[in-house]
């Protein structure tokens, strides 16, 4: 079980140094995150659109400590957003927001993190896209369901995470199906305790295929985050039994993991999304995605050992 190892790895800033200082490190990174800046991120942007893919856009960053750091990250957003604007791919290229970078743990954070998404959310409206509201660990869940009402008033396109580990999932996945709301639901990357989360892999994949029912079964738009074909095969096979079609739910994947499923189910005819991130505090990010899934450990582990 070494996911809980890598996720409290993450948090530690003598691991951080230690990776970051490692010469392998950014080749690898780059598997996960294709660029540093704005710039580095449109080209990726027009080839990923160009192969038939759409796009969610994540700029990393959950450690701010002060009002400012929030600030600085709502505006990296807007920058973002005036880039995507002359591409006019609308829908095709959203974005993905953590209420952390937004403020949400500062003092007052649940309205700081409102105020500094709102801008966002109205700007991704000016250019005929939206924002997605990312889950992050259990203790901020309730402020982010709260922001992402707040925001559906004005924005109902604004989409939200949640996580099939967590117990109080599948209540949630009922009320959000039924307000019609775009909801990603994907299986969890924080460290949660098993009072709240299922610590098993077939219990969270067993729920994962229940809470995928209700959404499929809903008024809602589901979205499919998830690598694991057999999960995939399912929320297919659920999509036909609920009569839905084609263009009323997607797949979505990280950019750098299946490269060649995500063109094969684009190629299909379905909506196929790649959640890109860049930026450069990767850290927390990347040590999530090798948590995730034990082929991207042995994938750093073999570059580290080889490459080193």
């Amino acid at each position: 079980m070494l996911g809980p190892v890598i996720l409290a790895a993450s948090r530690s800033d003598r691991m951080r140094r230690l990776i970051s200082a490692a010469p392998v490190t950014k080749q690898v990174v780059d598997r996960f995150i294709p660029g540093e800046d704005v710039d580095d991120i449109v080209p990726v942007v027009r080839d990923l659109a160009d192969n038939g893919l759409e796009l969610t856009m994540d700029v990393v960053g959950e450690d701010i400590t002060n009002p400012a750091q929030a600030a600085a990250a709502r505006d990296a957003y807007l920058e973002l957003v005036d880039r995507l604007k002359p591409l006019e791919l609308g829908t095709r290229a959203e974005m993905s927001v953590k209420l952390s970078m937004f403020g949400q743990a500062l003092e007052g954070g649940h309205e700081l993190a409102l105020s500094n998404v709102r801008p966002v959310v109205e700007a991704a409206a000016e250019i005929g896209t939206t924002v997605t509201l990312d889950a992050e660990d259990h203790t901020t869940l309730d402020s982010m369901f709260a922001i992402h009402e707040e925001l559906r008033k004005d924005f109902p396109q604004t989409g939200c995470v949640i996580q099939a580990y967590l117990f109080r999932t599948e209540a949630d996945a009922r009320r959000l199906a039924a307000s019609g709301s775009r909801v990603r639901l994907v299986k969890g990357a924080y460290k949660e305790p098993a009072s709240v989360a299922y610590q098993d892999k077939h219990e969270i994949d067993r729920a994962y295929v229940r809470i995928l029912r209700t959404l499929m079964e809903g008024t809602g738009y589901p979205m499919i985050g998830s690598h694991d074909p057999r999960l995939i095969a399912i929320g297919q096979e659920l999509a036909h039994q609920a009569g839905r079609k084609l263009d009323e739910y997607e797949f979505q994947m990280l950019y750098g993991i299946r490269t060649d499923e995500h063109l094969r189910l684009a190629a299909e005819g379905h909506r196929m999304r790649v959640y890109t991130a860049y930026g450069t505090d990767w850290y927390g990010y990347f040590m999530r995605r090798l948590a995730e899934k034990p082929a991207n450990l042995r994938f750093f582990a073999r570059s580290m050992l080889t490459k080193g």
